[in-house]
């Protein structure tokens, strides 16, 4: 997945942003936390319109969920 920047929409989080874009967040928000320095002092919700630079991150096997009850 190649390297892009995207702006924050109204309530964006980072950890929301790279669900959106990466399909997961498990070890990949802090990637992007050091790939755009000063982001963590914005808070946790981003303001409208903030750049964030999102690394390539090789894709990682999706894992089978179970569902306990339907």
């Amino acid at each position: 997945m190649p390297e892009r920047v995207v702006h924050a929409q109204q309530g964006d989080t980072v950890d929301l942003i790279c669900s959106r874009h990466y399909g997961q967040t498990a070890e990949i928000t802090e990637r992007v936390y050091r790939a755009n320095p000063g982001l963590c002092e914005l808070g946790p919700i981003l303001p409208i319109g903030t750049a964030v630079r999102l690394p390539d991150v090789e894709p990682q096997p999706q894992r089978a969920s179970v569902q306990l009850w339907e």
